[in-house]
């Protein structure tokens, strides 16, 4: 056992009674349910967070309200980059804190909530700071007829939408708070972020150092709770704006409610059942260690992994006895043991979840590894490859999310590609050979938001992240996330 001893700091946050975090400090209701955080790794309660009240939602927008219109307003965009990187380097100063709070909430890897969850949060912080003084319209040579001598000229300018809500899964939820807070404040909009009651306490943290950072009282506001609380921000008439990332039956509950409330708009990032190809001339060892490293992360639980895998006839005995082999030799435990490369689900309706289709698997397809559950406490499931029957098999067609990667056999280039657009998710997708002439040629032809050659899951700030299809609308990431952050005005002088 190499278990990593708890910090102090930890310790007494953990034991902290976890209010609101509203308008610069915490807001307590004595009255409101209590609601047990979960440590999956063991089952047991680690600490309470509180369900936001219909008042608490009010004050939490009115707050950002205020800070819109009011001290975030008036902060230059350069001391806005500024505070930005402060915040990333407080992320840093705090990486094995936070890091421990993360784990212990979601059950990710403790390298992966040091790396990932905290060390790109920082990451993605400082580039989204480098765009705050490049928000920029255009000028304008209009064509408009004179008649006296007068002449016309324009311009453009991207002006901040207002406030926006942000709605966080239980994932990533440091990192995919960090991607919306950071889009929102970088171009002078106020944000409240929802996150999942599962894990909801490392934001909250977060928001604390980001009033050490500097940013103003109001310009980052946490509620916690159930769906409701985030139905309530969804549906208030003060936001202008949501921001969302979760299941595609919530995003399309999330879309309706905000385009009913005001027209409100709003940016989905929704699930995928993302296709990895392994084309005929694959290099076996290399697809092998990039599917256990891309697909069994967090134990398959990220929206952009593979789950359906399809391998040219002449490869498939191959790669599921290399794959089997080296999924075999993962070590499963406690996330907070650093020898540890598999640990638990995040939550026990997510584990039921898993389990159930544990049992399509064995009714339907061939179970090549894993497919069982563990017994002993908390949330743990074998890492799981299948190999399906028919390309109608339930595990090619819906989300898993979580750690089963399902294979077929195709033919030609033609049948592969039928089969990898044959989905009504477009998010990512993966192209795996060491003939980039063909990977170039396959590329526009499939459906999805991100393609990746020799590589999957992996983001990179200054790449556009989203989904086609059923898998969203609009973009995260490189400049394409300031379209859905500001208001285009336009403005025509005639003198």
């Amino acid at each position: 056992m190499n278990e990593v001893t708890l910090l102090p700091s930890v310790r007494k946050f953990l034991e902290r009674d976890h209010g609101n975090f509203i308008d610069g400090h915490y807001t307590y209701d004595n009255n409101a349910e209590k609601i047990p955080v979960i440590n999956p790794a063991t089952g047991e309660a680690i600490s309470y967070i509180r369900n936001a009240s219909n008042n608490c939602v009010e004050s939490a927008v009115s707050s950002a309200k205020r800070a819109f219109h009011g001290n975030w307003a008036n902060t230059p965009p350069y001391q806005k980059g500024v505070i930005l990187n402060k915040l990333a380097d407080l992320l840093e100063q705090h990486s094995e804190e936070l890091a421990q709070i993360e784990t212990l909430c979601s059950g990710k890897s403790i390298h992966l909530s040091r790396a990932f969850e905290v060390g790109q949060s920082a990451v993605f912080l400082r580039y989204y700071a480098g765009w705050a003084t490049k928000i920029n319209g255009e000028t304008i040579t209009p064509s408009l007829p004179s008649f006296n001598g007068e002449k016309y000229t324009a311009f453009t300018r991207r002006e901040p939408i207002g406030v926006v809500t942000g709605i966080v899964p239980w994932n990533f939820s440091v990192l995919i708070g960090i991607w919306k807070i950071a889009s929102a404040l970088v171009t002078g909009c106020t944000i409240v972020i929802k996150p999942s009651e599962f894990t909801p306490l490392t934001l909250l943290r977060v928001a604390e150092l980001a009033i050490e950072a500097g940013v103003p009282a109001g310009a980052l506001n946490i509620i916690n709770g159930t769906g409701q609380a985030g139905q309530a921000l969804i549906a208030h008439p003060g936001v202008a704006k949501v921001a969302f990332t979760g299941s595609v039956p919530t995003g399309i509950a999330v879309a309706s409610t905000a385009m009913n409330a005001n027209l409100t708009r709003a940016t989905l990032e929704l699930g995928g059942k993302n296709p990895a190809a392994l084309l005929q001339d694959v290099d076996a060892d290399l697809a092998v260690q990039g599917l256990i490293t891309t697909a069994y992360v967090h134990q398959g639980q990220v929206c952009a992994s593979p789950e359906r895998i399809y391998v040219h006839k002449s490869r498939i005995d191959e790669i599921l006895t290399k794959l089997s082999s080296g999924l075999s030799q993962l070590k499963i435990g406690s996330p907070l043991d650093e020898s540890v490369q598999f640990g638990p689900l995040a939550n026990v309706g997510h584990f039921n979840k898993i389990k159930n289709y544990f049992d399509i698997a064995h009714q339907e397809s061939e179970i090549i590894c894993g497919g069982q559950s563990l017994s002993r406490p908390g949330y743990f499931v074998e890492p799981t490859v299948v190999l399906a029957r028919s390309a109608n098999d339930t595990l090619l067609r819906e989300e898993v999310f979580g750690p089963i990667t399902t294979f077929l056999p195709y033919e030609s280039d033609d049948e592969l590609i039928a089969l990898m657009n044959d989905s009504p998710f477009g998010l990512t997708a993966s192209l795996w050979t060491n003939d980039m002439s063909k990977a170039l040629r396959l590329i526009p032809r499939i459906e999805a938001g991100t393609v990746w050659v020799n590589t999957h899951t992996f983001l990179d700030p200054a790449v556009p992240f989203g989904g086609v299809k059923a898998s969203g609308i609009g973009r995260e990431f490189g400049s394409a996330f300031i379209d859905d952050y500001t208001e285009l005005k336009s403005v025509m002088i005639r003198y």
